[in-house]
């Protein structure tokens, strides 16, 4: 493609930037949402010279809170934070909190160039945070006092998980492990290397993370470098796919590959299975395609970039590779398209009946849909280890009636004393939820049923989404 020179490229962006202006009108009311669980029958693609660009303005939830189901209550615990992203329950019950911001990525075209400002107005306008902060409820009151910065100076630090004495941090260039007293409020020292990862563009910067009940292995979530191959194949190099890592040697193997963007990934208590949350591809209608919840196998193949939702071709893609198409595998569940779903926990039987089998999903929201889609937490309920049923609505308005957000969800994690924590990094605060007593949320439908429960895997179970 022949580039533009730089003064006539500035002057067609501010154009298009003035005619897309009307991207940032209001659309009020709740998304409509389509195209969610295990089997949608979805649209044919839909291509123009722009894609959709609708992004919801930010505004201040003064008196407000999110809602939640009845039998429950939401409290803000900490805010004015520095980008909070993905959390982690210690386990003297220590909250520990990533915030920053990375990417790198250039802008390939105006269009590039656009979507960056446009985006950009939907975010929190701090500085990126670079650490990890600590929060502590030292009276087990619900009110988390202290809060001390744990580790600074880090390099846009996303997941987190906890095991073999030991807390580790993915970051956008690495995966980093750090010495651990219980009670400890600060890092003993610097956190050392396990191994480089993949950061050469960062078009999908965050790492998400967890670690098996063993604690033997960590399982890091890397992000494809384009959306659909825009930079040439040869840039995606290790990217679009799950590492196994060796929590003590720092030697990693591919897990699982075709998945365009890992945000958060959970072991499955009792089962040792790894499931993940994956924002798929854009640019192709505002049904297409849905982020998703899945699975993960070893060596298995989800589509990116050839196929999405298994074998739907996208023919986009140069040159195109059928035999790839045939092995992909089909994703578990689908969450709705442009969610941006990056929050994933699994819950106990300590958060009430109906919600005691199955997974939290923090969903970041869209930008590039109308209506908005996203801009909540879902419950996606499990039955035999499997999505079963309806997703709920769990934690909502988060995009209020005058179509701004108050909040953007991103990481969500349980904490095993009873509580969903929710990570905010428009509002810049963590949410606590819990059951108020008695019966909390609607009466238990046939799909809930008592989780497995797996000390171990609980407390290596970060949301890193």
């Amino acid at each position: 493609m022949n580039r533009l020179p730089g003064r006539s490229t500035a002057r067609l962006t501010r154009a298009l930037t003035a005619a897309l202006a009307l991207a940032l009108a209001a659309c009020g009311g709740t998304p409509d949402e389509t195209y969610v669980g295990p089997s949608p029958d979805l649209p044919k693609p839909q291509r123009g010279l722009f894609p959709t660009l609708k992004i919801s303005l930010p505004t201040e939830w003064g008196d407000e809170l999110p809602t939640v189901p009845a039998g429950y209550e939401i409290t803000p615990i900490a805010d004015n934070l520095l980008i909070p992203r993905q959390m982690l329950v210690l386990p003297n019950g220590d909250i520990l909190v990533a915030e920053g911001r990375g990417g790198r990525a250039p802008k390939l075209t105006p269009k590039d160039i656009i979507a960056g400002v446009i985006k950009a107005r939907g975010n929190t306008q701090v500085e990126s945070g670079n650490r990890l902060t600590l929060l502590r409820d030292g009276d087990g009151d619900g009110n988390y006092e202290g809060r001390p910065v744990f580790a600074d100076n880090l390099d846009a630090p996303y997941g987190l998980a906890f095991g073999n004495g030991s807390i580790y941090v993915a970051t956008q260039d690495a995966l980093l492990r750090f010495d651990y007293t219980e009670g400890a409020v600060n890092a003993a020292g610097p956190p050392q290397e396990i191994t480089r990862l993949p950061a050469a563009v960062n078009h999908h910067w965050t790492k998400a993370l967890t670690i098996s009940a063993d604690g033997r292995y960590l399982f890091v979530g890397i992000g494809s470098d384009s959306n659909i191959t825009e930079r040439g194949l040869a840039v995606e190099e290790n990217r679009a796919m799950v590492w196994q890592v060796d929590a003590q040697t720092g030697f990693h193997r591919v897990f699982a590959t075709g998945l365009r963007n890992p945000t958060a990934l959970a072991m499955q208590p009792g089962m040792d299975q790894l499931w993940a949350v994956v924002n798929e591809r854009d640019e192709i209608g505002d049904e297409l395609v849905p982020d998703y919840l899945t699975s993960v196998r070893p060596g298995g193949f989800y589509g990116w970039p050839y196929s999405y939702w298994g074998n739907h071709v996208d023919d986009r893609v140069r040159p195109q590779r059928p035999e790839k198409v045939a092995a992909a595998i089909t994703p578990d569940y689908a969450l709705g398209s442009h969610v941006a779903a990056l929050g994933l926990a699994f819950s106990t039987p300590a958060l009430g009946a109906q919600f005691a089998n199955g997974v939290f999903v923090g969903q970041h929201g869209s930008w590039n849909r109308s209506p908005p889609s996203g801009y909540k937490v879902t419950f996606v309920p499990f039955r035999d280890g499997r999505p079963s049923g309806e997703a709920i609505d769990f934690a909502t308005g988060f995009l209020g009636p005058d179509g701004k957000a108050r909040g953007r969800p991103v990481g969500v994690t349980v904490d095993p004393r009873g509580a969903l924590l929710v990570a905010d990094d428009l509002a810049n605060t963590i949410w606590r939820i819990t059951p108020t007593g008695g019966a909390p949320g609607l009466p238990a439908s046939p799909a809930a049923e008592p989780a497995a429960t797996d000390p171990a895997a609980a407390g290596a179970t970060p949301p890193a989404g």
